[in-house]
Order: structure tokens, then C-alpha cells, then sequence
């Protein structure tokens, strides 16, 4: 009876033993800046909600831009209206 006893203490699988730990929910890049965006006036004449700062990039004519970063509808970068 000892044997049949540990012989089925010694097959069940640990991991059933030992509770489970929560998975973490994987948090985005905007969820962490939620705080303290900014409306833009978006050079598509739209206005966009941005939670980055406004950066000055080369654009593809080699003329400088105004950019909004990490913007509400998904968008990493905004070329502003001047």
C-alpha cells in the first residue's frame, strides 16, 4: 500500500502543486504616457491628440519639419501645419 502511495505522489506533476502566478498584461508605449498629451494641428488639416514631444526632422525633400510623436491614433510621428 506504500508503494501504490508514493508511486502516485511521485506522478502527479509538480506545477499542479504550486499555485500559478498571474501573467502580466503587456502594456503599450502609448497606455504609459496617458497623461498630459497636447492637441496638433496635423498638415493633413486635421487636429490629433500627441503625448510626445514635437521634434524638427529632415523631411524627404531635405527641408526641415515639425513632427508630433506618439500620437492617440496610433501613430508614432505627425508631420505638423506650420
Amino acid at each position: 500500500m506504500k508503494v501504490l502511495t508514493l508511486a502516485l505522489l511521485f506522478s502527479l506533476h509538480v506545477g499542479t502543486l504550486t499555485p500559478q502566478k498571474p501573467l502580466r498584461q503587456p502594456t503599450s508605449q502609448l497606455s504609459k504616457r496617458a497623461k498630459g498629451g497636447r492637441w496638433y494641428f496635423a498638415a493633413s488639416g486635421h487636429a490629433v491628440y500627441c503625448y510626445g514631444p514635437v521634434m524638427t526632422v529632415p523631411g524627404a525633400n531635405g527641408e526641415l519639419q515639425k513632427v508630433a510623436t506618439f500620437c492617440r491614433d496610433g501613430s508614432a510621428v505627425v508631420p505638423l501645419k506650420d
